[in-house]
Formats: structure tokens, C-alpha cells, sequence
């Protein structure tokens, strides 16, 4: 019996050992910041990222006063950037890549790897590694410092997917979709123009500190303006975002060209800002919801859910959802309705009406 307790004495402790031997050499602490330094702790100080594939496809991200800029010409995207810095943080070594995977890991690094370059508020150098594709387990991704002689297996602890998408080096994932943003106390005007529905257009204007909405006089003359439902509308243009861009794509142009416009909304500030967007319809697919349950507020032949615009004078092409424009897209006499009408709309006058087929359905949206 004594005996049987001292050999589990004596295997608890081997075990013990070749588990704290096995930890410790899992662990970042066992490899040196100039072989496997991956992480950062103290994002607050990075000041600037440069990014860059071989081909030279690159982003530049700098911290200024008024925020993360890309390429000294675009605001940031907030959550690309975070997802990045979360990742600087929590990212950690957890191997040498092997012998039998090195070639082909340097490989995949050098051809189809990221460099990105990590500076400090006061332009410092911080860190530089490469960024390569998965590793052979499956499990981490293969990185390598700049000047190191062999790769490392990284993984964000928790994450089970690999880390090379948070190192991207398309514009596009980088720059912020704002399609309008001015607060509501700076708004100056809100022009929205219904394409070939001049009755559901208006202007919305701030004159002398009240808000006034000008529409056709057959809506304004439907009772008095409903100034809670102005001062509420001008809510609606701050944060409106846009899905993503479509810039570059083929025929994008030619899309453009034949997609009937949906509407034009001009957005004016006190301080001379000026957002617009010209928007236009997107084509019924084999993904619109609309193809099983009819949507009053779009025409059959087009998708309820998505739809194209064109902002920023006309240099970019972007897609807008429905849903993050659905308080937006009011009409004109939803203005000079009382509350009360609220759930049990009256009817607008019938030139309001969306013609579908044979049906006349009219738009039920409040604000």
C-alpha cells in the first residue's frame, strides 16, 4: 500500500513537471519580443499603421485630432480599426511553425503576406511583422517578425478562425460609410425629392430657429404642420451609414445607367456642411424578400431591401439597406398629420399611391 502511494507520488510529480515544462514553452513569455513580440499591449499609443501587401497594395492609418484617417484623405471605419487593435492586444505566440511547414509558410508570407509597420504617437517605430496565411493545424495563423529567421503559429486565445482577414489591405474595408451626418441642432435645411412623385417630396428648412416643411399645397393645406414630427425627422441624419462601396466593380456604370432613381436627399448644415445622395432602384434578384411578400413602398419589379446611391459628388457608388434609410424615407404628408393618426393613418391624397399591378396600396409609415 505504501508503496502504490509513493509511485503515485512520485507520477504526480513528473506530471506536474512535463506539464509546467510543456505550458511555459506554449506560452509568449518563453519567446523573446524580437522573435515573437505580436502583441501590444498599450494601443493608446499607437499613433500610426501602414499596411502593405507585395504587390504594393497598401492603407495608412493615422491618428489625428479629429479622429483615425486613412491615406490622409479618408475618415476611418471604426469598427475595422477596433477589431484590428483588439486583435494587437489579445494575439499571442503559440509555436515555431515546424521544420516540415517553414518552407512553405515563408513561402506564402513573402508572396501573399501583409507587412505591417507600427509606430508611435511621436512616430516611432514599434513593431514590424508579416502576416501569412493558416497554419497547418488549422488552428492559428503564421506570422513573422521583420528580421526574424523563422515563423510563428499565432491565435487570439478563444478565437478558433485565422487572423489574416483583420489585416486587410482593401480601402474599401477601411473607410467609413457615412452617407449623412450633422447633428440635428446644425441642420439647416433637408430637401428629399421623390423621382416623378413631386406630391410625396418636401423641404424641410430651419427658419428663425422653428423647423418648417414645404410640400405641395394640397398636403399643406391638410392642417397644421406637425412640429413633433418635424423636430423628431431631423434626428434621423446622424450615423446613417451606407453597407459598403461598390467602386471599381464591372458594370457598375452601366447598372447606374439603366437603374431608374429613386429619389435625391440633399442635407445642409448651419456650419456649410453638405451631404448628398442620389438614389436609385436595384433590381429585383433571386434574394429579394419581395419576390414571396409584396412591399407597398417598392415597386414590384425592384428589391425592398437594397438599393444603389451615389454621395460624395459623385465619387462613390455605394449600397444602402432599406432598413438603416427607414426613418429617412418619409413622405410628404406624414408632416401634417395629427399624432392621433398614428396606427390608423388617413388616406393621402391618391396621387400618393404606388401603382402595383392591378392593387393600389399606400405607403403606412409614421414617424
Amino acid at each position: 500500500m505504501r508503496k502504490t502511494l509513493l509511485y503515485l507520488v512520485i507520477l504526480a510529480v513528473l506530471g506536474a513537471g512535463i506539464y509546467f515544462a510543456f505550458f511555459r514553452e506554449s506560452t509568449s513569455s518563453s519567446f523573446s519580443d524580437k522573435e515573437a513580440g505580436f502583441n501590444i499591449k498599450d494601443t493608446a499609443s499607437i499613433g500610426k499603421l501602414f499596411l502593405v501587401r507585395p504587390d504594393g497594395e497598401s492603407v495608412l492609418l493615422q491618428r489625428t485630432d479629429s479622429g483615425w484617417m486613412l491615406n490622409n484623405r479618408y475618415k476611418a471605419l471604426r469598427s475595422t480599426l477596433d477589431q484590428l487593435m483588439g486583435t494587437l492586444v489579445k494575439q499571442m505566440p503559440l509555436y515555431p511553425v515546424t521544420e516540415a511547414a517553414k518552407k512553405n509558410a515563408m513561402e506564402v508570407l513573402s508572396t501573399e503576406g501583409v507587412k505591417i509597420e507600427i509606430y508611435d504617437r511621436a512616430g516611432k517605430k514599434m513593431r514590424v511583422f508579416h502576416v501569412g496565411g493558416t497554419a497547418v493545424s488549422g488552428t492559428g495563423t503564421n506570422m513573422l517578425m521583420d528580421g526574424a529567421e523563422k515563423p510563428y503559429v499565432v491565435h487570439v486565445p478563444g478565437f478558433n478562425g485565422y487572423l489574416t482577414p483583420r489585416y486587410t489591405v482593401r480601402l474599401t474595408d477601411w473607410r467609413d460609410r457615412t452617407v449623412f451626418n450633422i447633428p440635428q441642432e446644425e441642420i439647416k435645411s433637408i430637401s428629399v425629392q421623390y423621382a416623378g412623385k413631386p406630391i410625396n417630396s418636401y423641404r424641410l428648412v430651419r427658419e428663425g430657429g422653428e423647423l418648417n416643411v414645404i410640400a405641395d399645397p394640397s398636403i399643406m393645406n391638410m392642417q397644421p404642420l406637425n412640429k413633433r414630427r418635424a423636430g423628431v425627422y431631423v434626428r434621423a441624419f446622424t450615423n446613417v451609414n451606407c453597407e459598403g462601396y461598390l467602386n471599381g466593380l464591372p458594370d457598375m456604370k452601366a447598372t447606374l445607367e439603366t437603374a431608374p432613381l429613386q429619389s435625391t436627399i440633399e442635407v445642409t448644415g448651419l456650419h456649410g456642411q453638405h451631404q448628398r445622395a442620389d438614389i436609385y432602384w436595384m433590381a429585383i434578384n433571386k434574394r429579394s424578400k419581395n419576390l414571396q411578400t409584396t412591399n407597398p413602398d417598392v415597386p414590384d419589379d425592384y428589391d425592398s431591401d437594397r438599393l444603389y446611391a451615389v454621395i460624395n459628388g459623385g465619387n462613390d457608388t455605394v449600397m444602402i439597406q432599406q432598413f438603416a434609410f427607414r426613418n429617412v424615407f418619409h413622405k410628404a404628408y406624414e408632416f401634417y398629420q395629427s399624432d392621433s393618426a398614428t396606427g390608423n393613418m388617413p388616406a393621402p391624397p391618391s396621387n400618393v399611391i404606388w401603382k402595383k399591378g392591378d392593387k393600389s396600396v399606400r405607403a403606412n409609415k409614421t414617424l
